[in-house]
């Protein structure tokens, strides 16, 4: 039997913008989300019950045990739906860790999507259960450009068709960083509503530096690269990108980038 497959895309924070405290302890934000077209990869094939397999650069980086986000999605989905099979899933893990992609929360969402088909099953399943995943998870199931509130699972999908296919250069200083430690170090102050992305930031970008000021040198170092037109961190961190004017210029950008970084030359969805 051929396995199903599912692709999990690197997601951006085009902005976002802290604007307080929810009760429970999470933060209100305001953020724009988009998808490159890169990212981890995910297969699965029927079994009698759930086991998860991580393969690719970064499998070292992350265990395939019960507290991995895909097994957990993987019981999750399979609860709600009341499905009794299983399904041997792999994933090729080649996004950095806590590195403010989405990585986590993309391979969570593709799990949901991936088994939905295998399982063939209401996709309403899907949708119920991935808030309690994690706050992005909402927006990587649908995995296209979207405005979150809340702690980001509020969404409303906004128009970024200018911005489909722009090549973009993500590059991380192998530096993993903490969501829940950047964002404790937030300082509290609103600095107001996002209304236009460009006009953005990302105000949890000093929190993020002041545990790994490798951040601010790769944002120095993209901000120099030729044609680089918007250069932010993305999420929590630490992986920052640029968005160029063309695929020549995030190619002799890529080519440069300094060997110890990772880095990901993708395009927006």
């Amino acid at each position: 039997m051929i396995p199903h497959r599912e692709i999990a895309p690197a997601k951006l924070n085009l902005a976002l913008h802290v604007r307080g405290k929810l009760p429970g302890g999470r933060h209100a934000i305001e953020t724009i989300f988009a998808f490159c077209t890169e990212g981890d990869r995910l297969s699965a094939e029927p079994a009698d019950d759930l086991s998860l397999e991580v393969i690719g650069p970064f499998a070292g980086e992350l265990g395939a045990g019960e507290g991995n986000l895909v097994l957990r999605a993987a019981r999750a989905l399979r609860d709600a739906a009341g499905v009794k099979e299983g399904a041997a899933i792999t994933l090729r893990k080649s996004l950095p860790v806590a590195s403010g992609i989405g990585g986590g929360s993309a391979d969570a969402a593709a799990t949901l999507r991936l088994l939905t088909s295998l399982w063939q099953i209401d996709p309403a399943h899907a949708s119920a259960v991935a808030p309690a995943l994690g706050s992005d998870v909402p927006a990587c199931l649908l995995s296209l450009p979207m405005r979150g509130e809340g702690a980001g699972d509020k969404l409303v999908s906004v128009d970024l068709s200018e911005l489909s296919g722009a090549p973009a250069l993500l590059v991380n200083p192998r530096v993993p960083v903490a969501t829940a430690e950047v964002y404790a170090g937030w300082d509290g102050v609103d600095r107001g509503s996002l209304i236009d992305w460009q006009d953005g930031r990302n105000d949890l970008q000093p929190a993020a530096i002041a545990l790994a000021p490798q951040i601010e040198t790769v944002l120095a170092w993209l901000s120099v690269q030729a044609s680089a037109e918007v250069v932010r961190m993305s999420g929590s961190g630490a992986t920052c990108f640029a968005l160029f004017d063309s695929e020549e210029a995030r190619a002799n950008a890529a080519v440069a980038v300094p060997r110890e970084w990772w880095h990901l030359e993708t395009s927006l969805r």
